[in-house]
C-alpha cells in the first residue's frame, strides 16, 4: 500500500520531428498533459519557444558530441579498465549518434539524432535503482530508509553449478554466502546512507573491492580508512551494486520484473529497455538463479535503453511520481530524493544530481534536477519551466551552456 505550423525550415534540418504516427496535439488536452503509447508533438511556438533560438541549442548539442571513442569497449580499457581489478564483466554496447528529444508541457517539441536506438545509459541507471527501493518503502517492505539495512538481508548463496576443483581446497577458506552487512562498520549502514551514497560500505562483491573503484592515490588507506556511515560522499559502484543486492533480497523477485511491473509498464515505456547485471552476480533465490543486477555501466551491464523510454521516466520524476491519475512513486519519496544530503549538498539520492545554489548548472533554475550517466547521458528535469530533455552523448563541461541556449528560447 502506498504511503501517504510549420516550423520554419531552417529549423528541419538538424530537429526532425516524430515521425507521423505521433499524433497532433488536441485542443481539448488536459492542463497537464501524459503520454499515451504515442507521444503528442507540439510546435516549439506553440509552447512558447523561440523555434530559431531552439534550433541553436540543438546544434550546439550536436556540435559538442563526447570525444570519447564510441567504441565503448576500448573507452573502457581506457578508463574504469585501468583500476584495479578494472576488467569489465558485464556486456558493453558500442554507442550511437549524439542523440536528444526535448519535452515541453509535457509534449515533444524537437528530437534529433537516434532517438528510438537502444544504447548504454550508464549512472543514470541508479536512478531505476533508486526508484525501485522506493517502491519497497512505499510499500512497507522496508519500514523506515533510516533503519540499518542488515535487518532486512540475509546471507545470499552465489549461483555457482557445480564448481570445478576438490571440496577440501576450500575447506575453511571462506564461507559459502555473501553476507553483505556482516561486519561492525557495516551494520549500522542505513538506507538513507546507501542511497545518498555517504554509507562507505567495506567489503568486495561480484569481484570488485570498494577500494578499488576509483581508488584514492593513498593506497596506504585503502583497506584501513572507513569514515561513519553519513559523514563522507564518495562516489562507488561497489557500493550501488551492494544496494541491489539488497533490494533484490527485499523483494524476492527479479529487480527488472518490479520495475516492469510498477512503472515502465505504467508509463507506457516500449518493451525495448533491457537491465543488465554482470556474468557473475547471480543468486539462488527461492530455489532459483536470479542475476541481481547493476548500478550502472563501470565494469559494463547496466540499463541499456533508447532516449523516448529515458524521457518517459524523466517525465515521471518531473510530476513527482504521479502519471495521469495513478501515483506510482509517493510524493514523499520523491521529496526524499530531491533533498541534498548533508555531505553533498548537489547529490540528493542516486542518481539525482540537484542544483543547489546552482552549483551543478549554473544556467538552470535551483530546483532542476538531473539523472546524469557517464558518456555523457543527461535526464534534464526542470519543474518551473516544465521542460524534460534528454540528450546523450554530449560532452559533460559542455552540459550548462546547452542548458544555457535551450532556457533562452523562451519567449
Amino acid at each position: 500500500m502506498i504511503r501517504s505550423i510549420l516550423i520554419p525550415t531552417i529549423l528541419l534540418f538538424t530537429i526532425a520531428f516524430p515521425a507521423a504516427a505521433q499524433k497532433r496535439s488536441k485542443s481539448n488536452t488536459p492542463s497537464v498533459y501524459f503520454p499515451d503509447k504515442q507521444w503528442e508533438t507540439k510546435q516549439p511556438a506553440d509552447v512558447g519557444l523561440d523555434p530559431a533560438l531552439l534550433k541553436v541549442a540543438v546544434d550546439f548539442a550536436i556540435a559538442n558530441d563526447a570525444s570519447a571513442p564510441r567504441d565503448l569497449k576500448l573507452n573502457h580499457y581506457r578508463s574504469f579498465g585501468r583500476e584495479p581489478f578494472g576488467d569489465a564483466i558485464g556486456p558493453i554496447k558500442d554507442r550511437g549518434d549524439q542523440t536528444g528529444i526535448i519535452i515541453k508541457n509535457g509534449y515533444v517539441i524537437a528530437e534529433w539524432g537516434e532517438p528510438y536506438r537502444v544504447d548504454m545509459t550508464h549512472s543514470v541507471t541508479k536512478s531505476f535503482l533508486s526508484s525501485v527501493v522506493g517502491l519497497a518503502y512505499d510499500r512497507g517492505l522496508i519500514n523506515s530508509i533510516d533503519d540499518e539495512v542488515y535487518k532486512y538481508v540475509p546471507p545470499i548463496l552465489p549461483y555457482n553449478p557445480i564448481p570445478f576443483g576438490n571440496k577440501a581446497d576450500e575447506f575453511d577458506k571462506k564461507s559459502d554466502f555473501i553476507d553483505l552487512f556482516n561486519t561492525p562498520h557495516n551494520r549500522t549502514i542505513t538506507w538513507r546512507q546507501m542511497l545518498q551514497q555517504n554509507s562507505d560500505w567495506e567489503g568486495t562483491l561480484w569481484g570488485k573491492p570498494d577500494w578499488a573503484d576509483r581508488p584514492s592515490a593513498e593506497y596506504g588507506e585503502w583497506l584501513t580508512k572507513r569514515n561513519t556511515p553519513g559523514t563522507v560522499y564518495e562516489y562507488n559502484d561497489t557500493r550501488v551494486n551492494a544496494l541491489a543486492l539488497a533490494a533484490l533480497s527485499v523483494w524476492r523477485k527479479p529487480l527488472p520484473e518490479v520495475l516492469k511491473e510498477n512503472i515502465m509498464d505504467p508509463i507506457g515505456a516500449s518493451n525495448m529497455w533491457r537491465w543488465y547485471g554482470y556474468e557473475n552476480s547471480w543468486i539462488v533465490l527461492d530455489g532459483k538463479a536470479v542475476q541481481s543486477v547493476t548500478g550502472g555501466g563501470h565494469w559494463g551491464g547496466g540499463m541499456h535503453i533508447h532516449a523516448y523510454d529515458m524521457a518517459r521516466f524523466g517525465y515521471l520524476t518531473l510530476r513527482n511520481g504521479k502519471w495521469k491519475d495513478r501515483q506510482l512513486l509517493s510524493e514523499a519519496w520523491n521529496k526524499m530524493a530531491q533533498t541534498p544530503s548533508a555531505p553533498q549538498e548537489t547529490y540528493g539520492f542516486m542518481n539525482w544530481f540537484l542544483n543547489t545554489n546552482k552549483k551543478f548548472l549554473p544556467s538552470a533554475p535551483e530546483k532542476v534536477f538531473v539523472h546524469i550517466g557517464n558518456g555523457t547521458n543527461m535526464v534534464y528535469v526542470d519543474p518551473e519551466n516544465d521542460i524534460v530533455a534528454v540528450v546523450r552523448w554530449i560532452e559533460n563541461s559542455e552540459m550548462d551552456e546547452f542548458v544555457k541556449r535551450m532556457l533562452a528560447a523562451k519567449k
